[in-house]
């Protein structure tokens, strides 16, 4: 019985071959024991045959790059398509002899990888307005303070073409994609800045969001307006996915999600700072784009070479080795000085937290101490403005206790343990409040 083959990674190559070429390609799939089918071209344009054959995925660059060796150049149009099944004994042994479970034998050809980056990016009028769309999304999201509503900005934002475009143009030399994906990504991030800070300064001064609203105090935008390094694990996961997303064929609609989580909230997150006249507090996020960005390239950049994509052309295997390496290296230079921006403001935000923690201990243990009769309620550290390095500014003690006036000294007690633990002097307000046991 004939072996069938059900795979995803079996393509089918159609190859028009010119006239003269005819045996010469014909001999070289018989010697790779390659099945195909031949037709006469009868069309006059000088192509002799159309050939037909299946090879597993692994298998399609090799083969192509053999072919294009032997005088099968680009005016020969090849076209590659998914097949679902192949009935052969002989293409069992073309898999075995391909596929041996590492990551180059399990990845689509440059051929194709080129392809597919191309078809990822949409054109220019749909890709602005798809970035506009997303960004006026999440800018609304944030304002209703609203999780669901920012993950679907993610959905619709078309930024996985040109984020792993660069990478792809990089490592097969294709100059062309990589200039015009630099270009989409820059042009996308200005453009979802610029049209977040657009919708949130026409939103609020139309009073359909209170004017008087502290967007510190909504949890969507306030946890971006202060970013820290764990958010580059986002951008270098999401890089690596994707890149390996599309290099194995597999879907990339969930890996586009994740890239544009990396990018479009922050970026609405700045344009809202800016719309409420805080363009300090519009530093933070805007540097996490950045950081991201370059991380996605980075990751791409990597996890493409370590997969073995290269130039079709080996005279331009060497430039193209030295012009990833200084991409490589420049990347990483401008990542690790904004991961150390972004270092700074998360020990900023760890010191903050432990200030609070400490502080609390110090004042429980106070009152357990020498003021038995009183229990600590809630301790409350309101933070400055001075974006994107919080730091406290006033601290607001509640503390629970009987009737009548507080006792002698508990308040200035308070106020001298606190500021103990704070690195800046701090203002203390104390509140009390009457505790009746019955």
């Amino acid at each position: 019985m004939i072996p069938e083959c059900h795979s995803p990674d079996v393509r089918l190559v159609q190859l028009t071959v010119p006239t003269g070429k005819r045996e010469t390609v014909l001999e070289t799939l018989d010697e790779r024991e390659i099945d195909y089918v031949v037709t006469d071209e009868t069309s006059n344009r000088g192509y002799a045959a159309v050939v037909y054959f299946p090879l597993p995925s692994a298998a399609v660059e090799p083969v192509l790059d053999e072919l294009e060796a032997v005088g099968i150049d680009e005016e020969a149009y090849t076209v590659v398509v998914d097949a679902e099944t192949v009935v052969s004994r002989r293409f069992q042994a073309l898999r075995d002899e391909y596929e041996d479970g590492d990551v180059e034998s399990e990845r689509i050809s440059r051929q194709e990888l080129q392809t597919e980056a191309e078809e990822m990016t949409p054109t220019f009028g749909i890709y602005v307005t798809m970035t506009v769309i997303s960004a006026v999304v999440a800018t609304a999201g944030m304002l209703l303070d609203s999780p669901a509503v920012v993950v679907g900005s993610m959905v619709i934002a078309p930024l996985i073409g040109p984020a792993l475009g660069a990478s792809v143009g990089s490592v097969i030399d294709d100059e062309a994609l990589f200039r015009q994906s630099l270009l989409y990504q820059l042009l996308g991030v200005v453009l979802a800045i610029a049209s977040a800070a657009i919708f949130a300064w026409s939103v609020k001064t139309t009073n359909v969001v209170p004017p008087a609203l502290e967007i510190a105090s909504v949890a969507e935008i306030s946890e971006r307006l202060v970013p820290d390094l764990l958010s580059l694990v986002i951008a270098l996961g999401a890089g690596v996915a994707g890149i390996v997303s599309i290099a194995t064929g597999a879907s990339v609609a969930l890996v586009g999600v994740m890239i544009a989580a990396a990018l479009i909230p922050p970026a609405a997150a700045a344009g809202i700072a800016l719309a409420w006249g805080q363009p300090m507090a519009a530093i933070g996020p805007t540097v996490l784009v950045l950081v991201n960005v370059l991380s996605v390239n980075l990751a791409g950049l990597l996890t493409l070479w370590y997969a073995g994509y290269r130039p079709d052309n080996l005279f331009a295997l060497s430039p193209t080795e030295t012009r990833v390496r200084r991409r490589v290296v420049g990347l990483i230079a401008v990542v690790l000085i904004l991961s150390a921006f972004l270092g700074v403001i998360t020990h900023a935000s760890y010191t903050a937290g432990t200030f609070e923690q400490e502080a609390t201990e110090d004042v429980e243990q106070l009152l357990a101490s020498e003021y038995q009769q009183y229990s600590l309620i809630d301790l409350e550290v309101k933070m400055n403005e001075d974006y994107p390095f919080l730091s406290p500014d006033r601290v607001i003690v509640t503390v629970g206790g009987p009737p009548g006036e507080a006792a002698p000294g508990l308040s200035n007690a308070i106020h001298e343990q606190v500021n103990e633990r704070a690195e800046n002097p701090v203002d203390v307000e104390v509140r009390f409040v009457d505790v009746i046991e019955r």
